[in-house]
C-alpha cells in the first residue's frame, strides 16, 4: 500500500464512520434510546423497557465482538481497552460522577448531541461544558489529580483485563475461543432477563436494541478491520487509521468531543487530524437533525430559569471529568467497552448506573 492508497483508505474509514454515526443519530432520535432515560423509567415509573433495550444492544455488541475476535478479524489486545492495569478507583468514582451528571444534564453525551440536533440549546451548553471539562481532564489541570491521585490506585489482574482471557487460561483455549465463549455466557445472562417480560417483545423495542448493538459492532469493524493495516508505508509499523489512540476503537464520545473542540480552536497549527470519534460526534448530531426535520419536531428550546441552567452546568462538568476518569461514557464504556467484557468497563458501567440511581433518588427526596 502506497501513500496515495493509504490516504484514500483514511477517507473511506472516516466516510463509513460518518454514515454509521448518522444512522445512529437518527435511531437515537426516533427511538428515544437513552441510558439515563432507561434508569429514570425504571426508578420512577417501574418500567424496564428502555433498560432492556439497552441490555439487548449490549448483547448484540458482545456477541458481535466475540465473533469477530473468534474469527481472527480483530484482537481485544489491540483495542483501546487493553490497558496494562485496572484503574478500579477511577472507574468507580468516574462512573458515579458521570451517572449523576447525566441525570442533572437531562441525558448523557449521546443524548445531548441528539437533542442539540433537534434544536435544544440547553444541550449545546452541556456539550460545550462537557467537552471543555473533558479536555481539562485529559490534558489540562484536572489531569494532575486524575493521574497522580485516582489512576495511581490500581491493580494488575493476573490473566488480563478481559473475561475471554481468563476463560482461555483456565479452559486451555485460544484467545479467540475464550472471547467467544465469554461472549456467549454474558449474552445468555442478559437474554434471560431481557425476555423475562413478554410485553417487551415488540418490534420497536427489539429493533431499537438490535440496531444500536449492530452499529457498535460496525464501528469495531470499521476501526479494527477496514482501517487496520500491518505495515504503514512510512513507518512500516502496524496501524489503525483515524483513531485518536492509534488502537482499535468503537463508539465513544468523551475524548472526541474534547479533542474536537481543541481541533476547532487550534485548527491552523496544522497538527490536528480528523478521527473516527470526531466524525461520530458530527454524524450523531446531523442524524438527529435530519430525523427531527423529517418528523417535523425540530424546535429551538432554552433554559427555563437560572436554577435549570445551574443544574445542567454542574451536571455537564461532572460528566466531563467523570467520563475521562472512567475512561468512557455510557456509550464508550457502557456499550463499546462492555462489549469486550473488560473488567474495568464492567465496573465503570455499574458505577454509571449507580450514579444515575443515586441522583434520581436525591431528586425524589428533594421534591418530596
Amino acid at each position: 500500500m502506497d501513500a496515495a492508497q493509504l490516504a484514500q483508505l483514511h477517507w473511506t474509514v472516516l466516510g463509513c464512520a460518518g454514515l454509521v454515526s448518522l444512522c445512529l443519530g437518527a435511531v437515537l432520535h426516533r427511538s428515544h434510546f437513552c441510558t439515563m432515560g432507561a434508569v429514570s423509567d425504571a426508578v420512577i415509573m417501574g418500567n424496564f423497557d428502555r433498560l432492556r433495550q439497552w441490555a439487548l444492544a449490549l448483547v448484540v455488541a458482545i456477541l458481535g465482538f466475540g465473533l469477530m475476535a473468534y474469527s481472527g478479524l480483530i484482537s481485544p489486545l489491540q483495542s483501546i481497552y487493553a490497558t496494562s492495569v485496572a484503574n478500579w478507583l477511577s472507574a468507580i468514582l468516574g462512573g458515579v460522577m458521570f451517572g449523576w451528571g447525566m441525570v442533572w444534564s437531562s441525558g448523557c453525551g449521546a443524548k445531548s448531541l441528539v437533542r442539540l440536533g433537534a434544536g435544544n440549546l440547553k444541550s449545546l451548553m452541556v456539550v460545550l461544558v462537557f467537552g471543555v471539562v473533558g479536555l481539562a481532564s485529559l490534558k489540562g489541570f484536572l489531569a494532575f489529580p486524575r493521574v497522580y491521585l485516582f489512576d495511581a490506585v490500581n491493580t494488575t489482574p493476573e490473566h488480563g483485563l478481559f473475561a475471554g482471557q481468563w476463560l482461555a487460561h483456565y479452559l486451555n483455549l485460544s484467545l479467540g475461543a475464550g472471547m467467544l465463549w465469554a461472549a456467549v455466557a454474558g449474552a445468555v445472562v442478559f437474554l434471560v432477563w431481557i425476555f423475562k417480560d413478554p410485553s417487551f417483545l415488540t418490534f420497536h423495542n427489539v429493533a431499537t436494541g438490535t440496531l444500536v448493538g449492530l452499529i457498535v459492532c460496525s464501528v469495531w469493524w470499521i476501526s479494527g478491520v477496514l482501517g487496520h493495516g500491518l505495515e504503514h508505508p512510512e513507518t512500516l509499523d502496524e496501524f489503525f487509521l483515524a483513531t485518536s489512540s492509534r488502537k482499535m476503537e468503537a463508539i465513544s464520545l468523551t475524548a472526541p468531543v474534547s479533542f474536537g473542540l481543541d481541533a476547532l480552536m487550534y485548527f491552523s497549527d496544522g497538527t490536528k487530524r480528523l478521527t473516527i470519534g470526531m466524525v461520530s460526534v458530527i454524524g450523531i448530531c446531523l442524524g438527529a437533525l435530519i430525523s427531527a426535520i423529517l418528523q417535523g419536531n425540530f424546535k429551538i428550546e432554552g433554559f427555563s430559569n437560572a436554577a435549570d441552567m445551574k443544574r445542567h452546568l454542574v451536571g455537564a462538568s461532572l460528566m466531563g471529568f467523570g467520563a475521562v476518569l472512567a475512561m468512557g461514557c455510557s456509550l464508550g464504556q457502557g456499550l463499546s467497552g462492555f462489549s469486550t467484557l473488560n473488567v474495568v468497563s464492567l465496573v465503570a458501567t455499574a458505577a454509571i448506573l449507580l450514579g444515575a440511581y443515586l441522583a434520581l433518588q436525591f431528586d425524589l427526596q428533594q421534591a418530596g
